[in-house]
């Protein structure tokens, strides 16, 4: 992929922002008595095993396609890594709870906005442990409510289940980025999709299965 198109389609579309309509993020929930103190998030938690994944970014109608990778490196951090299809490596992050080192980018994508972005999408990915202050209810889902920050992280487990299937960080008044998780087993996610409320990115995982 030419420098050209790449900086297009992960540079310019991030600096267009539109803002979303604002109201209570808990409106359409119900509240429910707390069944439970902490949840875990499994899927991309065990260190022995690279999360290998096809990926397809789309900003702003434009798309872009290549290589998720992530693994466990220690307790506390894992190593993510995105390459072309080609295998020419494009960016290469180590994210913790609280912090995140630039390993390498390209100049191209090296921007403040881009790469802080990115690092809120991964990390909300890859969390294992919440916290829960809260718990909805909707027709289908018990909704646990989990500080974060400025931002609270809603997880949305089935009635008929017990495995995570959505995460949902929020403000007060509006969604920010949501993450759906179609699961091959409770420890793993066979499709990954991150959409963006407040700017038109959606990136999509699907796993990779060697032939």
């Amino acid at each position: 992929m030419q420098k050209s198109t790449i900086q297009f389609l992960l540079i310019n579309c991030f600096l267009a922002i539109v803002l979303v309509s604002c109201g209570s993020v808990t409106k359409n929930y119900t509240p429910k008595k707390l069944d439970k103190t902490a949840i875990e998030v499994p899927y991309f938690a065990n260190s022995k095993t690279d999360y290998v994944y096809k990926t397809n970014i789309t900003v702003y109608g434009h798309e872009m396609s290549g290589i998720f990778i992530a693994k466990k490196i220690n307790d506390t951090t894992h190593r993510v890594v995105f390459t072309t299809e080609f295998g020419n490596k494009l960016l290469d992050f180590e994210i913790a709870e609280k912090t995140f080192k630039v390993n390498s980018i390209v100049s191209e994508l090296d921007r403040k906005i881009l790469i802080n972005t990115l690092t809120d999408d991964f990390r909300l990915l890859l969390k294992k442990d919440y916290l829960v202050q809260e718990q909805f209810e909707n027709e289908t889902d018990n909704i646990y409510k989990s500080a974060d920050g400025d931002y609270d992280n809603y997880l949305f487990i089935p009635k008929n289940d017990q495995k995570v299937t959505k995460v949902v960080n929020a403000s007060k008044t509006k969604e920010k980025i949501t993450i759906t998780f179609t699961l091959e087993n409770d420890k793993f996610a066979e499709k990954v999709v991150i959409l963006h409320q407040n700017i038109k990115l959606k990136i999509e995982l699907n796993y990779f299965k060697s032939e």
